[in-house]
């Protein structure tokens, strides 16, 4: 391969949306599993990624860094020997919420599986890559997409399991609010913060439980975005309260966020909340023409300047991982 450019190789090509992360249902434990979360893949935020072999190893594009990790840990796990070119072409905004790491490592793993004609393997390499440390929502909804329930954590658990898969309407629609100058707790930070907080009442959590398991999946699974919205928002409120000493003593970590939610909720958006440690927040509508009537109430806020307000969708499908021919077309 040697004199070849590594951009005219056949390779593979990747694309895995963002999710949004509605809440974890047990943060007590006392039934012997802790964690558990409610989660959906979105559109219109996406990490998308091409990989080809090359005659030595080239990394480019945003969070290269992160992916240059990645990499080496499954080539080096699958004992490979070829050198590859990575072209992170978009990339999930990082630290926003968005399960931007898991997806990055996922796509990065299934690349390299494909590109040297390995079967794909997400819960085996999410655990090689050091993903699914509390949620497993982000490895459910890699490879199907769709409105996701995970069990959370047990003794023996090695990848929270799945226990719930539902689509999305197709017909609804999810304000996505991103506050670009802020980020949320990640790291060192994120594992300090749920060694410091206090057990969740028992009493808490089985009512959250409650809450997913008798009001939103049914509502879900009934088209009925009143039900679906006021259980998701009870659940944000309750979760907001315990979170609220490590994010500054509020529910949301971004105020403007905050304040836009606070707006949208009073003009009749559905289900408010704030994704994992944020600073991105949510809001559902029932329709393309009311969610953007709630984006224009979105955007005359005061206090939106700096914000950056999408409408997305559901998507009830995972990860894309395709073959890209030398002549960079897409083949099966």
């Amino acid at each position: 391969m040697n004199g070849v450019p590594a951009q005219v190789l056949p390779g593979v090509s990747v694309t895995v949306p963002a999710r949004l992360h509605l809440g974890f249902l047990d943060l007590n434990g006392d039934m012997g599993r802790r964690f558990g979360s409610v989660g959906l893949a979105i559109d219109g935020l996406r990490t998308r990624l091409t990989l080809r072999p090359a005659a030595q190893t080239q990394i480019i594009g945003r969070e290269r860094h992160r992916a240059a990790r990645h990499l080496a840990t499954m080539t080096s796990y699958l004992g490979l020997t070829v050198a590859h070119h990575l072209s992170l072409d978009e990339t999930i905004p990082a630290h926003a919420g968005l399960g931007s790491g898991t997806q990055l490592a996922l796509a990065v793993a299934a690349a390299v599986r494909r590109l040297n004609g390995l079967a794909l393997d997400v819960p085996g390499d999410a655990m090689r890559l050091a993903r699914g440390a509390r949620s497993g929502i982000g490895i459910g909804l890699f490879e199907r997409g769709g409105l996701i329930v995970d069990a959370g954590r047990g003794p023996a658990t090695e990848i929270p399991p799945v226990v719930s898969r539902m689509p999305l309407p197709e017909d609804w629609r999810i304000l996505v609010i991103l506050d670009p100058s802020r980020q949320g707790i990640h790291g060192e930070d994120e594992r300090n913060a749920f060694g410091t907080l206090p057990p969740m009442a028992a009493e808490e959590a089985a009512h959250l439980c409650r809450l997913v398991l008798m009001q939103a999946l049914p509502a879900l699974a009934e088209r009925d975005i009143m039900r679906f919205g006021a259980a998701i928002k009870e659940m944000q409120s309750r979760l907001g309260q315990h979170f609220a000493p490590r994010q500054g003593g509020g529910a949301f970590t971004s105020a403007q966020v905050g304040a836009v939610l606070d707006l949208l909720d009073r003009g009749g958006a559905h289900g408010i909340g704030q994704s994992s440690w944020g600073p991105t927040g949510f809001a559902f509508a029932a329709t393309q023409d009311e969610a953007e009537r709630l984006a224009r109430i979105a955007a005359d806020h005061t206090g939106a300047s700096g914000l950056d307000i999408r409408i997305a969708s559901g998507l009830n499908r995972g990860a894309e991982v395709k073959t890209v021919a030398a002549s960079n077309t897409q083949v099966p």
